[in-house]
């Protein structure tokens, strides 16, 4: 037993309150090293008469770690507790401070989790379990008043730039609610659209004003109600760790230097603002001079920036945030944003965007979820670019569930392109399918899905600005097929409540393994998927109940014979099988 490997903590995702009556408790080991695992658990106050062995499950593994996983439910609410370790004959007891041979005496040693309390209890909102977003760029999407058309528009699906127009517009997008109402889509995820004076938006010049080019509040109120009617949810990006280089208090520093009132609302190394050899003599996005990075940590700033927030919460009635470079913002004002933000409305969303493993801000006081971009580059790198093996692309995946709580990764962000890269397709190199299969695992897997405006038609792009083009809306340039595709797999996900909370288990996924086998179980229902992606056909013989499993997709049958099924998978295909009896 490698006692090195082993470890735990009492805080973040190893002990946590999942609701305010369970508690989740985890454990790592080297993987493979146990083969069994207990929590030794119960009331400091009443611990002779509460104490008692949880077995503990594998609930997920990475490339060098099992993780073990359990839940209690104490009768007070709070819990003492310590763990099992075995490997074979081996038994080790693990306490707060060492590992003892001996069962230890009485809880004075152990960990604890002191007391759920309920306004502690890190709770999303329970819709977005159930969502299904869209991304949509505005200025791209469609336009539907020509009469607000910026100067210079050009041609509808003519070559995006990094700097021109197409006139996409909010009343564009109420034109096509039915494309995604038929498509099976809840929600929406849009981009900036508050006036700034780029294409893109996240530049803000007035955090309290509905870009000219898209419409005006009224629209944007109009937007919002007839998506609300149709069982849409609204999410708006705000840009609050840095304006535009035409916000108003800005413009002042730039106008009276030292003496400007708002010079404090920025970081400033050195007057005058200037950019010297490619560096802004203040700090900015990246060193995009167009970009001043504001000081959150201003009393004014903060204020300004809360009641954006709460604004078009209250007077628009949006349903949540997505913030942009979220990590670069102090932990403090996301504290208080959530405060303000859950004030205005509980079931408020609120989405970061981090690009990295986001522990840190998904303790309950901040974010809800991140856009989990390691989950997208290890899609990517199974299905798409084929650099991971089955067994690493289990790895990659087991590793990101064990970062999070449970709750944290059941409304995870998970996309699979964005505005800031490359279209899906285009990374395929065209397969389209390999788009499918990494669609399939998408929305099959734990998360909420996001598509990318116009994936489902097929369309293409490298990185901005040709992942930026305009919604195709000819019905010849669009794949209706893969529009098929699309909204079959979100009607099965609808439809399937353990393809949206329930486990996730490998059941196959090999060294140098092009296929990959899941179970997804929820209560009595379970669902195993099946996914070759190889190029040739590949036969999966999977441990399984002996019963009948329809194919979701066909509505075939398929027999599982003396407790395994066996199914020839085609080149690229897949299955998404539930038992039936």
């Amino acid at each position: 037993m490698l006692l090195e490997a082993v470890y735990h903590r009492p805080r973040l995702n190893w002990s946590y309150a999942y609701n305010e009556s369970t508690i989740h408790l985890r454990l790592r080991a080297k993987k493979g090293d146990l083969t069994e695992v207990f929590a030794f658990a119960g009331d400091k106050y009443t611990w002779d008469t509460t104490k008692e062995l949880i077995p503990m499950t594998l609930f997920t593994s990475d490339a060098m770690f099992d993780y073990w996983e359990c839940a209690s439910v104490p009768i007070y609410r709070r819990l003492k507790y310590g763990f099992l370790l075995q490997k074979d004959n081996e038994k080790v007891w693990m306490t707060e401070n060492d590992f003892q041979t001996n069962r230890p005496e009485n809880p004075n040693k152990l960990f604890e989790f002191p007391f759920i309390n309920p306004v502690d209890v890190f709770t999303p909102p329970a819709w977005v379990k159930d969502a299904v977003f869209y991304q949509i760029f505005p200025e791209r999407f469609a336009n539907g008043d020509p009469s607000l058309d910026p100067k210079d528009v050009q041609p509808w699906g003519a070559e995006p730039t990094p700097t021109n127009f197409f006139g996409g517009d909010l009343q564009g997008v109420i034109d096509h609610l039915d494309h995604l109402n038929e498509l099976g889509i809840n929600a929406i995820y849009f981009t900036p659209l508050f006036t700034a004076t780029t294409n893109h938006k996240y530049d803000t010049e007035d955090y309290m004003k509905v870009d000219p080019h898209f419409g005006d509040i009224a629209t944007l109120k109009k937007l919002v109600d007839l998506c609300h009617k149709r069982g849409i949810r609204v999410l708006l990006d705000a840009v609050f760790n840095h304006s535009g280089g035409t916000f108003a208090p800005f413009l002042d520093v730039q106008e009276n230097g030292e003496d400007s009132i708002y010079k404090d609302w920025f970081h400033i190394r050195e007057f005058p603002l200037q950019v010297v050899k490619g560096i802004p003599t203040y700090d900015t996005f990246a060193f995009e001079p167009h970009m001043p990075k504001l000081n959150t940590e201003n009393p004014e700033v903060k204020e300004y920036l809360l009641k954006v927030a709460e604004f078009w919460i209250t007077e628009v009635g949006i349903d949540g945030w997505r913030l942009d470079v979220a990590n670069e913002v102090d932990h403090d004002f996301w504290r208080e944003f959530r405060k303000v933000v859950k004030r205005a409305n509980p079931e408020a969303y609120i989405l970061g965007e981090i690009w990295h493993e986001s522990a840190p801000w998904l303790e309950g006081d901040k974010f809800d979820a991140v856009m989990n971009y390691p989950f997208t580059d290890a899609v990517l790198d199974f299905f798409v670019h084929g650099n991971l093996d089955a067994e690493g692309f289990a790895n990659s995946i087991g590793r990101q569930l064990s970062r999070y709580p449970l709750q944290a990764s059941e409304v995870a962000f998970n996309l699979l392109d964005s505005h800031d890269t490359p279209r899906l397709l285009t990374l395929a190199a065209g397969d389209k399918n390999k788009m499918r299969l990494a669609a399939l695992f998408q929305f099959t897997f734990m998360g909420t899905p996001c598509i990318y405006y116009g994936d489902e038609f097929g369309m293409d792009g490298e990185g901005d600005p040709g992942c930026r083009k305009c919604m195709e809306w000819n019905p010849e340039k669009q794949d209706l097929d893969l529009f098929e595709f699309y909204r079959q797999l979100i009607q099965i996900r609808n439809e399937q409540p353990a393809l949206r909370t329930g486990t996730f288990t490998f059941l196959e996924a090999g060294r140098q393994g092009s296929k990959i086998a899941y179970e997804r179980r929820l209560d009595l229902e379970t669902i195993v998927v099946l996914i070759n992606s190889e190029e040739t056909a590949q036969t999966f013989r999977i441990d399984v109940d002996e019963r009948n499993w329809e194919n979701l997709f066909t509505a075939d049958t398929v027999r599982a014979e003396r407790g395994k099924l066996n199914v020839k998978m085609p080149a690229y295909g897949f299955a998404i099988l539930k038992a039936i009896n």
